[in-house]
């Protein structure tokens, strides 16, 4: 088997993987069984809220993920920040 062939096969696994993962995320769930450790939903609400724009919501939420070693794949990060832009924020994409 040449190497070029298992790096090709092992790439479109993963790939088919990380979709899967993706198809099977729920943002909400997650949020109340990981964001919620940290900070309840007073913080997307409270007069004096830090997020200003769906890009600084988009990099908090990927600084949290790293922070606390969630590891979420980008779909499943990208669907946590629309979650919390659709149910809160309302920032334009």
């Amino acid at each position: 088997m040449s190497p070029t062939f298992v790096l090709s096969t092992t790439a479109a696994i993963l790939m088919l993987a990380s979709h899967a993962i993706a198809a099977d995320f729920d943002a909400q769930a997650y949020h109340g069984a990981n964001c919620t450790r940290c900070h309840d939903t007073g913080v997307y609400t409270r007069e004096d809220r830090k997020m200003r724009s769906y890009s600084m919501l988009n990099s908090r939420v990927a600084g949290c993920d790293a922070r606390f070693g969630e590891k979420l794949p980008a779909e499943g990060l990208a669907e946590l920040v629309d979650y919390l832009n659709d149910s809160y924020y309302r920032f334009k994409r």
